[in-house]
C-alpha cells in the first residue's frame, strides 16, 4: 500500500521521536520519502521485503520509497526517531557520489547497522535541536538537510549489521493479514490463505518473527486499542471494555493480562503523551 504522508507544504520533510504508546497501527506500506529509524531505547523488528530486520539500542534503518515495510513488534520501552525526507532535498544532498545511492527507490544491499554510543548521543540530540525548528521552516529545512547528510556519514562509517532473516512468503502474509484483521481470522483461516497447515504456520511464525500467532494478534488488538482511546487515564471501566471489544478483545479480563504485559502498567494509569507526533 502507498502511503501519502502529511508533511506541511514549506517543509521538505519531517523529524519525530516515537515510543511504544504512540506507534499507530498500520499495514504494511511505502511512500515517496526517503526514510531513517535510529533506535534509542528498547527492541523491535521491521518486516521489509520479505525479510527481518532486527531493531535494538542504536540501531539505524534505511527505508527507501519503493521498500514494503511494517513494524511487527516492540519492546514496551521501544523509543526511536523517524526522519523522513522528500524527494527534492533527497536530490539537493545526493550529488555526491558518495550519497548517490540515496537516489535510489530500492538498492540492494544492507541498509541496517548498529551505530556506536557517542554517534548515537550525537544525531540525538541533532534531531532534537532540528525537530524544535519546525515552526521556522527556513531553519528546520537547512537542519534537516543536515541531518540526512550527518546521518547518512554515520552510517557509512559504522560496520556492524543486525541480524537481518528471510522470512517464508506464508509467514510475512500471515503477519500482513493479522496486522490489517486482527479480531476475525482464526488460526485455520490464516493458514488457508497462507497455503500451509495451521502447525507449519504456527512454528514458522514462532522461529522467524520470534512470537507466537497468539502474542502478535494480542499485539495488534492493543493497537487498535490505543489509537481507538488515545489513553486510558480517566477512562471508566465501561468506555475501556467497549474499546478493547472493538479493538478485538474477547473480554475484559483478557484486555487486562495482555495490557498488563505489554504497558507495564494498569487500564486507567496510562495518560496521552505530551508530544504525539503526525504522519505514522
Amino acid at each position: 500500500m502507498k502511503e501519502h504522508l502529511l508533511i506541511p507544504a514549506p517543509l521538505d520533510g519531517l523529524i519525530w521521536r516515537v515510543d511504544a504508546r504512540n506507534i499507530s497501527a498500520e499495514r504494511a506500506h511505502h511512500h515517496d520519502e526517503l526514510e531513517f529509524n535510529l533506535v534509542i531505547a528498547g527492541r523491535g523488528a521491521y518486516l521489509c521485503e520479505r525479510r527481518t530486520v532486527e531493531l535494538t539500542r542504536r540501531t539505524l534503518f534505511w527505508l527507501f520509497p519503493a521498500q514494503q515495510h511494517l513494524l511487527i513488534r516492540y519492546s514496551p520501552d521501544f523509543e526511536m526517531w523517524v526522519a523522513v525526507f522528500r524527494p527534492r532535498v533527497v536530490q539537493r544532498v545526493s550529488r555526491n557520489t558518495q550519497r548517490a545511492v540515496l537516489r535510489e527507490l530500492s538498492p540492494t544491499g544492507e541498509f541496517s547497522r548498529q551505530l556506536d554510543e557517542p554517534t548515537m548521543r550525537r544525531l540525538h540530540l541533532l534531531y532534537e535541536e532540528v525537530a524544535a525548528a519546525q515552526s521556522d521552516p527556513v531553519r528546520f529545512n537547512t537542519g534537516l538537510a543536515y541531518a540526512l547528510v550527518t546521518t547518512w556519514a554515520a552510517f557509512d562509517a559504522a560496520n556492524q549489521l543486525p541480524v537481518r532473516r528471510d522470512v517464508h512468503p506464508a509467514v510475512e502474509r500471515a503477519a500482513r493479514l493479522l496486522r490489517a484483521e486482527p479480531v476475525s481470522l482464526s488460526l485455520e483461516q490464516l493458514a488457508q490463505q497462507a497455503a500451509l497447515s495451521p502447525g507449519r504456520l504456527s512454528r514458522l511464525f514462532r522461529q522467524q518473527l520470534g512470537m507466537t500467532l497468539t502474542e502478535f494478534r494480542n499485539r495488534q488488538r492493543l493497537e487498535r486499542f490505543l489509537a481507538l482511546t488515545g489513553d486510558t487515564d480517566g477512562h471508566s471501566r465501561t468506555k475501556l471494555l467497549a474499546a478493547a471489544l472493538e479493538a478485538g478483545f474477547g473480554s475484559y479480563a483478557q484486555f487486562y493480562r495482555v495490557f498488563r504485559r505489554y504497558m507495564g502498567a494498569r487500564p486507567g494509569e496510562i495518560s496521552k503523551p505530551t508530544a504525539r507526533s503526525a504522519g505514522r
